[in-house]
């Protein structure tokens, strides 16, 4: 267990460290060379940030160890600063032939994720838009500590019901252990590195009171 487990709010020195944990956590570099591994992980990370009103970044033996992010529905605005560099991460990583073909991946799972959101029937007021812990920190506590966080952030927006998108590749049955649902899946095959490899992909929601 670490020495101190402290929340904060993101900040953008925390980049580097948290592009590298959704490097690892996703296995980028399963899918793609290093450099576009890189540049697709920076071009996720901020593409989350511009889908946010609330992100806390657990910072563990001084360097961040997780970060979840969440999303006040109807007060959203995106982030002026952090939508121009999004727009320069997908520009680098459109640059290449890979990141091109690594791109389309992405866009079949945000079609997925509207097709969950449009069968849940669902209005909900917030949204889980991002959370993730690096693997060298799991099962430390962290995870629960910033979902706890984020809950109590829902809560003081008077928020009820909230959802997430998340699929097999992440450990999901954490959120069952959270006491969320799960509302509904869908099974897709994608093909990485030239074999079919099928995944399904979940909503999660939970009524606070």
């Amino acid at each position: 267990m670490p020495e101190e487990i402290i929340l904060r709010q993101y900040r953008d020195e925390d980049a580097e460290a948290l592009s590298h944990i959704i490097r690892r956590t996703w296995n980028y570099d399963q899918l793609c060379s290093a450099k576009t591994a890189r540049r697709l992980a920076r071009t996720y990370l901020y593409s989350c940030l511009t889908n946010q009103t609330f992100a806390v970044t657990a910072v563990a033996d001084g360097k961040p160890a997780g970060i979840i992010m969440g999303k006040n529905i109807k007060t959203h605005r995106c982030p002026l600063k952090y939508r121009l560099r999004q727009i320069t991460s997908i520009a680098a990583l459109l640059s290449s032939k890979e990141g091109r073909s690594v791109t389309n991946i992405f866009k079949d799972v945000d079609t997925i994720d509207k097709n969950l959101l449009s069968q849940s029937g669902i209005n909900y007021g917030g949204e889980v838009s991002f959370f993730a812990v690096s693997p060298d920190y799991r099962g430390k506590g962290i995870g629960k500590k910033l979902y706890q966080t984020l809950l109590h952030y829902m809560k003081t927006q008077n928020i009820s019901d909230i959802y997430l998108f998340t699929d097999t590749t992440c450990n999901y049955r954490f959120y069952e252990h959270q006491h969320m649902n799960r509302r509904c899946s869908l099974s897709h095959p994608f093909k990485i590195g030239g074999k079919e490899s099928p995944m399904t992909f979940f909503l999660f929601d939970r009524h606070l009171t």
